[in-house]
Parts: C-alpha cells; sequence; structure tokens
C-alpha cells in the first residue's frame, strides 16, 4: 500500500476526497457534480483520473446501470502514509523535530500546544 499512496498525485486526492467524503460508493454524476464546486475540470478529466486511480487500486468501479466508485484506500491510511513520508523526509523520521519546528516557528498558539500536551498525557498513561 505504501507504495500505492505514494503514486496518487494532487489532483488524484481531491478526487479520493470526494470518495471519501460520501461514503460506500458514488457514480460518476455525483463526483462531477462535487468537483465542480471546486475546480474546472471537464468531465474527460474527472474519468481520467478516476481510470489512474483505478489503475493504481486506490479506487474500485463497480458497473451498475452506471460506473460507480468507491475508496480502496481509506483516509486514515492515506494521511497517516503521507505523514510519516513527510516527517521522514524533512526530519529524518523525527515526529520530535517535527512538532519542534512547529513551535519555533510560531505555527502552534497555546490552545495547539494544549491539545497536544493532552495527548501525551494521554499516551504517558497507556491509553
Amino acid at each position: 500500500m505504501n507504495s500505492l499512496v505514494s503514486k496518487i498525485t494532487d489532483s488524484e486526492v481531491e478526487v479520493m476526497r470526494v470518495l471519501w467524503e460520501a461514503g460506500p460508493e458514488l457514480p460518476l454524476a455525483d463526483i462531477r457534480k462535487k468537483l465542480e464546486q471546486t475546480s474546472q475540470w471537464e468531465t474527460s478529466t474527472i474519468k481520467t483520473l478516476l481510470r489512474r486511480l483505478c489503475e493504481k487500486g486506490a479506487v474500485l468501479a463497480n458497473k451498475k446501470e452506471v460506473f460507480y466508485y468507491s475508496p480502496a484506500v481509506s483516509e486514515a491510511e492515506y494521511n497517516e502514509f503521507t505523514t510519516q513520508s513527510l516527517i521522514d523526509r524533512l526530519y529524518s523520521g523525527s515526529a520530535k523535530n517535527l512538532v519542534a519546528s512547529l513551535i519555533g516557528s510560531k505555527k502552534l498558539d497555546d490552545l495547539d500546544i494544549a491539545e497536544l500536551r493532552a495527548l501525551f498525557k494521554v499516551g504517558d498513561r497507556g491509553e
């Protein structure tokens, strides 16, 4: 799955987000309607992106009266892989260095830091 996720392009992620939000499966017409709100893509472009995602194994196509599409990779799986990939690439695998960088660059406000502290405390209790 790691090599699969690494091959998903930014445009394909936009299609995946529509599928993740939709639930089990969605016909092309509904995918197109959702994407029209955020992009200027023609139907042919959307079909191409869906075909590529199917070829990569990230999306499943189910032929009924029309094709219905569903994600084969969950949003959580995708986010976990891309986050770890970012940490590996930019911070030599150190999540601590990522957090330190965010704090040092003032990207986290006091509420964010308090929430992180609470998460770390939960981890300390073995929960």
